[in-house]
């Protein structure tokens, strides 16, 4: 069964032009990571926008397993179905990793006993040590940011991961380690990872590719 549901979706902006994209209708199921690809212009942030509740479409529906994520509330999609990892990471700078973490438990009004046990807990299983996550972000590497904005995501264990360009702005090596994460949550933890990417090499190591403009292949 669906987690998330596209049925005959089109985005347009209010000036009058253009669709940006047009019926589109596709299914993406837990336990599978999707990677969205298409040529530049096509569309695929403007999908990953669309599919976090953050824009509306101009027709057609959205639904999260049965309901159409119009009827539920904005905020509570975004910070109990649905986590969204960003290129530029968007932590906030004067605060440590631990602490980018945490706020967002409080943010998501998660129930969590030690919310510091938890986030440490999450930080670990993106492979950063203590001495790591209690640093400010701003000295950590590209990568461990990178980790830090993902179990941020993960923090109120959404069933849903939204990535735009994930691996965007790493080296080769950590490139891989990162799409590893991707996969585990996606294969062990049964999550419903969904990648924008550039990159031919990330989208063939997902299980199912959806390029705009032409389809699935």
């Amino acid at each position: 069964m669906s987690v998330l549901k596209l049925d005959h979706v089109s985005f347009a902006y209010e000036n009058g032009s253009a669709c940006v994209l047009k019926n589109l209708s596709y299914e993406f199921e837990k336990g599978r990571m999707y990677s969205i690809v298409g040529r530049s212009g096509a569309g695929k942030t403007t999908l990953l926008s669309l599919l976090s509740g953050l824009a509306v479409p101009t027709e057609g529906t959205i639904y999260l397993e049965d309901k159409d994520i119009k009827q539920i509330d904005k905020y509570e999609y975004r910070s109990r179905y649905v986590g969204v990892i960003f290129q530029s990471f968007n932590l906030l700078p004067k605060l440590t990793a631990v602490e980018n973490v945490m706020l967002s438990i409080d943010i998501a009004g998660k129930k969590s006993g030690n919310k510091e046990a938890h986030a440490m807990e999450l930080l670990k299983e993106m492979g950063l040590s203590e001495d790591e996550s209690r640093r400010r972000v701003l000295k950590l590497s590209g990568g461990q940011q990178q980790r830090v904005a993902i179990a941020r995501a993960l923090s109120y264990e959404p069933e849903i991961i939204l990535a735009d360009e994930p691996t965007g702005n790493l080296d080769r090596e950590t490139q891989w380690e990162i799409m590893d994460i991707f996969k585990r949550l996606a294969h062990e933890e049964q999550k419903c990872v969904i990648l924008v990417t550039h990159s031919p090499e990330v989208a063939k190591a997902s299980d199912e590719i959806f390029e705009l403009g032409t389809g699935v292949f």
